[in-house]
């Protein structure tokens, strides 16, 4: 039989030959929260992907809206589609700069496990009921940490967590310009990049996919600077962050300076003409209210959170999980747990 314990220690001393200097090594990590014997085959990074990828939190993302809602078409994107497009774009960017291809990948898969039914839309109904607020990328360190496994969450390791919960950008600055407040290894920095080059590509694509604008409809400026394709726009923006890190001599992520106006003018483009545009955007308004009402059902019914399959810890208030509750739901569940709430059902004979 095959000696397989040395397996994790191979690939260990292969990526300290292999690896830039500046990746982080598997044998470098932190640790976990909890400390726990090592895999004899994977590295804790492969560990941690692996994680992810068999959790019911990551199964879940293929029922939730990426910018459409419940779209009538196999071919719209999902949270879970994006999801991997991003892991994509990021695993290529880190193989190019010679950077921890695992680790990058885990940050990415796990990086919306946090995220709520009907995109944005929910997020922003949470944070506006929740005491102290919500942001999904705080609830996607609080899906690995506490809510998956029943509670006992999967232990990720300290990377792995910093570039969750450090991905996210919002409508600000593409590249974090506090050093303190960026992910703590260039994985993770890649990962919160390879988030939008990701979505505004494939955000566009769907617009156009809908109907909601044209080709044509971009602007000039926008396409002499990352191309009229889709893959010509994802190709140039790739390249340019490769390149210009690699210009760098490999130590920081960096974006040209033409680049990074190109994609924050892409991305205001798309929150004037697709995100924020009524034929989008008022499905959204329905859902939102749709969630507020679930909310505010399960703060005033404890026993009907309960039996609708919520969970509470004896540390956390009602609201806290409530919010949970909600923002684990998928947009279909969503719609038929509201439907049995609130809807007139048809009678069923005792």
């Amino acid at each position: 039989m095959v000696n397989l314990l040395n397996i994790r220690k191979r690939i260990e001393e292969r990526e300290k030959h292999i690896l830039s200097k500046y990746a982080c090594l598997s044998v470098d990590s932190v640790g976990r929260l909890k400390e726990e014997d090592l895999c004899t085959v994977r590295t804790v990074f492969q560990h941690d992907r692996d994680r992810i990828l068999h959790s019911k939190s990551f199964r879940r993302l293929k029922h939730k809206t990426q910018v459409f809602l419940s779209p009538e078409g196999d071919h719209y994107r999902t949270r879970l589609t994006h999801t991997l497009e991003v892991s994509q774009v990021a695993r290529t960017v880190a193989r190019a700069l010679a950077l921890n291809e695992d680790l990058t990948e885990a940050i990415a898969l796990g990086h919306d496990l946090g995220h709520t039914p009907f995109g944005h839309a929910g997020e922003r109904v949470l944070n506006e009921l929740v005491p102290g607020g919500f942001r999904h990328v705080a609830q996607s360190l609080r899906v690995v940490d506490v809510l998956e496994k029943d509670g006992l969450g999967l232990n990720l390791t300290h990377e792995v967590r910093d570039g969750i919960l450090r991905h996210s950008k919002g409508r600000g600055p593409l590249l974090e310009p506090d050093v303190d407040s960026r992910a703590t290894t260039l994985e993770g920095q890649i990962v919160r990049l390879a988030d939008i080059v990701a979505y505004v590509n494939h955000d566009l694509d769907d617009a156009i996919r809908g109907g909601v604008v044209r080709q044509s409809d971009l602007p000039q400026k926008i396409v002499a600077v990352v191309g009229s394709s889709h893959s010509h726009r994802i190709g140039r923006m790739v390249s340019d962050l490769i390149g210009q890190s690699l210009s760098s001599g490999g130590s920081e992520i960096k974006l040209s300076g033409e680049m990074d106006e190109t994609i924050r003018e892409l991305r205001a483009w798309l929150f004037e003409r697709v995100y924020e545009v009524d034929v989008v955007h008022s499905d959204f308004a329905k859902a939102s209210r749709m969630l507020r009402e679930l909310f505010a059902y399960f703060i005033g019914n404890e026993s009907e959170f309960i039996s609708a399959g919520g969970r509470r810890y004896p540390e956390d208030s009602l609201e806290i999980s409530v919010a949970d509750f909600i923002a684990g739901m998928t947009d279909r569940f969503a719609l038929s747990l509201y439907g049995r709430l609130f809807l007139p059902q048809s009678w069923k004979p005792l």
